[in-house]
Parts: structure tokens; sequence; C-alpha cells
């Protein structure tokens, strides 16, 4: 396959979900592992390979290690905790749900958005999450599915820091316990 502007090279395609491909996450500490979340309602957690060659010669650079299913709706975010167990989806069901990467079961479903959920975090300790929905909030809860604070303004620079202390916005910071 050819090379682009940047020198990257495409070495496969990855086939497995039914509908269009919303976000692709991984984490540092487990490089041979994505997973990638659709409009097919579910997310697939997938294990990379090092480029074998299949039976008919195309090159199979990862297999699908299993399908994570139970959202209602369009999911449309997602992320892995730090220490790469647990997977984080949102979906336009309005809902998130926490799942544990090792059984592919949900272990916890958090309900309190009342639209679409758009985007979805893990704190650096994995101890907090939190969630942005169409309803024009954002919530942080804890991995308990219990949401600890909404915030309800009218926001469009909100951020979260990486270690997980600050939320900023409208240019004003507050530490997030």
């Amino acid at each position: 396959m050819d090379n682009d502007d940047h020198g990257l090279k495409l070495v496969g395609v990855l086939k497995g979900h039914t509908n269009a491909v919303t976000q692709v996450v991984c984490v540092p500490e487990n490089p041979n592992i994505i997973v990638s979340a659709s409009r097919d309602k579910s997310l697939i957690v997938w294990g990379l390979g090092q480029g074998d060659r299949s039976v008919s010669g195309n090159v199979v650079v990862g297999k699908p290690l299993r399908a994570l299913r139970g959202h209602a709706h369009f999911v449309a975010d997602a992320s892995i905790s730090v220490d790469g167990q647990y997977a984080l989806s949102g979906s336009w069901d309005k809902t998130l749900r926490l799942w544990d990467l090792q059984t592919g079961q949900t272990t916890r479903r958090f309900v309190s958005h009342t639209k679409d959920v758009l985007s979805v975090a893990f704190s650096a300790d994995n101890r907090q999450i939190v969630s942005g929905s169409r309803d024009r909030t954002i919530k942080l809860w804890n991995t308990l599915a219990q949401c600890k604070h909404t915030i309800t303004e009218d926001c469009h620079t909100d951020w979260v820091s990486t270690d997980g202390m600050v939320l900023s916005r409208f240019g004003i910071s507050q530490i997030a316990d």
C-alpha cells in the first residue's frame, strides 16, 4: 500500500463493525489492544498482530477478541482506563457503560443524562469519570455509577486536565475531588 505525505504506511484494515466507526482508543501500557466504537451499537476489542498473512494472502494486522454489546443506540465515544482493564462507552441511548475488557461484560451502567452522551473520559487514577451530553451538561461520576456533580452552565470551552484534578470552564478553574 502507498505511503502518505507523512511517511506513514497503511498495513491493513480491521473489519468487524457493520456501521461507521465513531472512535478508536488505546493505552500506551498495552499497545497490542485497541477498542473501537461504532454506530452499530457495539464496541470491539481488537488484538493487534505482527502482520501475519491469511490463507488468501492478505496481511492480517489484528483480530476481534470480543464484541461489547448492550447499548440501544449508536456508541459515540469510548475511553480505556489507564491500567487497560476497563473501557468506558457513551451512547446516543443516553447512558454510559463501564466494561470489563477481560470478560466483555458491563460492570456498571450510568444513567442520568437526558440526551445523547457524546464524550466520556477516565481520570488519571481511574477513580472518576467525566461525561458530556447533548443535554448540555457535563457530569462527574464515581466508578460505582453515582453522579457526584453536574455542570449545567452554557459551556463551550471546558477542559479536563490529564491528571484529572482540574475542570476548567469560562477560564475559571475548579478542583474536582
